[in-house]
C-alpha cells in the first residue's frame, strides 16, 4: 500500500492514464485494420475516407500525448502509401 498521500495521487493518476492510453491505440488500431481491409478489397473511395478518419485519429492521440508524433508519421505514411497503390491500380 502506498503510504504517503502524494503517491496515492500519483498511483490513481497513472491508472486513469493507462486506461486512456490502452482505449486510443484499441481505436487508433481497429482505424488502421479499416483502412487496410478497404485496401485489401481493392475499395478506393472508401480506403481513402478511412484514411481520413485514421489520420484524425491519430492525430487526436499526438495532441494527447498518447503517440509520439515520429510514431503517428510512420504510421500514417505507411497507411497512405498503400491507398496511393490502390489508386494507380484502380
Amino acid at each position: 500500500m502506498r503510504s504517503h498521500k502524494s503517491a496515492e495521487k500519483a498511483y490513481k493518476q497513472a491508472t486513469k492514464k493507462a486506461l486512456r492510453n490502452r482505449i486510443v491505440k484499441t481505436k487508433i488500431k481497429t482505424c488502421v485494420r479499416k483502412v487496410e481491409d478497404q485496401v485489401t478489397s481493392r475499395n478506393f473511395s472508401r480506403a481513402k475516407s478511412a484514411l481520413s478518419v485514421a489520420e484524425s485519429f491519430i492525430m487526436k492521440a499526438v495532441a494527447k500525448k498518447v503517440l509520439k508524433l515520429n510514431t503517428a508519421s510512420r504510421k500514417l505514411s505507411k497507411l497512405a502509401n498503400k491507398v496511393k497503390v490502390l489508386e494507380a491500380l484502380v
